[in-house]
């Protein structure tokens, strides 16, 4: 007589997407402030000094004059919490696609508002009030600059990297946003040429859709 021995199916392992524990929200919450605070307070002061104009100075002129280190605060204020941002997308993402990159590519980000602390834009456009014009760049008003443009290009990159994840997770349209964001920032740079307002523009638009996207991740529950 023989006995057969009953098998059983083995459960098929599905991936959930991993829910923020309380240290990531935190992290991540820097993602969520940085860009509101630092537009908030850089339209406040420009709205306050004197001699600022939002059609020819760029917020970054504002850490120049008696008042500049509120702007250089801005600055560093920025850089902590993108810094804070980056290591929260790193313990949130690690295990899925653009989980490494992304992160880096936010810390690069954050690193640059560093740098635009230190080294300081030149002043110019009639700011602060009563400087000349000038086309020449200073050592530190050139470094200030290079350190943006890596800054930027750093964050449009990570939003191409994060569209990988998000596509993952099943968030189609968050997925084509950041591969269309990026386009629309370097378009307004480009358009700078014409007038300051369409680089603070993308400016803005890059800080807000950073807080869009971080705000989608932390709330994500499929």
């Amino acid at each position: 007589m023989t006995t057969s021995t009953p098998t059983t199916n083995p459960t098929p392992h599905t991936e959930s997407t991993p829910t923020p524990g309380t240290r990531t929200r935190l992290l991540l919450t820097g993602g969520l402030a940085a860009g509101p605070l630092f537009l908030a307070a850089g339209v406040a002061q420009g709205l306050a000094r004197d001699g600022f104009d939002f059609t020819r100075n760029a917020i970054s002129q504002l850490a120049l004059g008696t008042h500049g280190w509120i702007q250089t605060a801005n600055f560093l204020l920025a850089a902590v919490l993108l810094t804070a941002a980056a290591t929260g997308l790193h313990r949130l993402l690690r295990t899925t696609p653009g989980g490494t990159w992304a992160p880096r590519l936010v810390a690069v980000f954050g690193a640059s508002f560093l740098a635009a602390a230190v080294f300081p834009a030149d002043a110019g456009a009639g700011f602060p009030a009563g400087s000349p014009d000038s086309t020449r760049l200073s050592t530190h008003g050139a470094v200030h600059m290079a350190s943006g443009m890596i800054g930027y290009l750093a964050l449009c990159a990570a939003f191409l990297v994060l569209a990988r994840s998000l596509a993952a997770r099943g968030h189609r349209s968050w997925a084509l946003a950041s591969r269309l964001v990026p386009l629309a920032v370097l378009a307004g740079f480009a358009g700078s040429s014409a007038t300051v307002l369409s680089f603070t523009a993308a400016a803005a638009l890059g800080l807000t859709y950073l807080t869009a996207v971080t705000a989608r991740l932390l709330t994500d529950r499929s």
